[in-house]
């Protein structure tokens, strides 16, 4: 799974990476959370022939994916991930599968190991910061949706895909986020002329030693600590007998991007 990432490069780093003209400026962000705004990028409009322009264009959007059918979202759970064994076939996902394929850039993502053979409710156990092992951006596969609120506004809303985790995750968690590699990112935004099928080999674990994982402390529980802290390096617990994982919870503290 995946529910907490971080985007700590600078603007001009991340439009290069994606493919983008520009973006405005932003902070880096630590500690990123279900619930709060996230920065992907779409395909853009098709461009004349022999055009030098970019046609990928970036969104913010909120990280809880809402289906356009749904009637009451107090009642719909926070869709932060999407399988993508059944993406293609589930009604939450399946509209957004075929239209509205996007890339999440991202520095890593943080994994809870649980220590405590506690069930969902009690306390986290062991984190740990996943990121590239040679440094740079990650694109993880990410879905949007655009939901009608009742009072006549929209809201664009979007999940993060995951798979079954490599051997470098599996001993944490045994889901990891798609990584889309940058030579397939236009066929992965590519949803005019490719159908969900046509990208499905794209939707497998991130090769082996391509993710290191550093255990953390626990200061990276709380949504409200957002600073450069919770990435250093902690100290691991022992290994539990059995271990029983719980989803970080979503947290709304920090609604604004910049």
């Amino acid at each position: 799974m995946c529910g907490r990432f971080a985007l700590t490069a600078t603007p001009d780093q991340t439009a290069a990476f994606l493919g983008l003209a520009e973006l405005e400026d932003f902070p880096a962000r630590y500690n990123i959370a279900p619930t709060q705004p996230v920065l992907m990028a779409i395909a853009g409009l098709p461009q004349a022939p022999g055009s030098n322009l970019p046609d990928r264009q970036p969104m913010l959007v909120r990280w809880g994916l809402i289906p356009a059918w749904v009637k009451d979202t107090r009642e719909f759970p926070l869709l932060f991930n999407a399988r993508s064994e059944g993406a293609m076939e589930k009604a939450s996902f399946r509209t957004a599968m075929r239209h509205r394929r996007a890339l999440v850039p991202a520095s890593g993502f943080y994994e809870w190991r649980q220590t405590n053979g506690k069930e969902p409710g009690g306390k986290r156990g062991q984190p740990y910061w996943v990121r590239p092992k040679h440094g740079g951006l990650v694109a993880f596969a990410g879905l949007i949706e655009t939901y009608a609120e009742p009072g006549g506004s929209e809201m664009d809303t979007g999940a993060i895909l995951t798979v079954n985790a490599n051997a470098d995750i599996a001993h944490i968690h045994d889901r990891m986020p798609v990584v889309i590699d940058p030579q397939d990112f236009a066929r992965w935004l590519d949803c005019r002329t490719l159908e969900p099928r046509d990208v499905a080999d794209l939707l497998r674990p991130a090769q082996l030693d391509f993710f290191e994982a550093v255990p953390v402390s626990d200061l990276v529980n709380k949504v409200a600590n957002t600073g450069p802290e919770i990435q250093e390096r902690g100290v691991v617990g022992p290994e539990p007998e059995k271990t029983r994982r719980q989803k970080p919870g979503a947290d709304d503290s920090q609604m604004t991007l910049f």
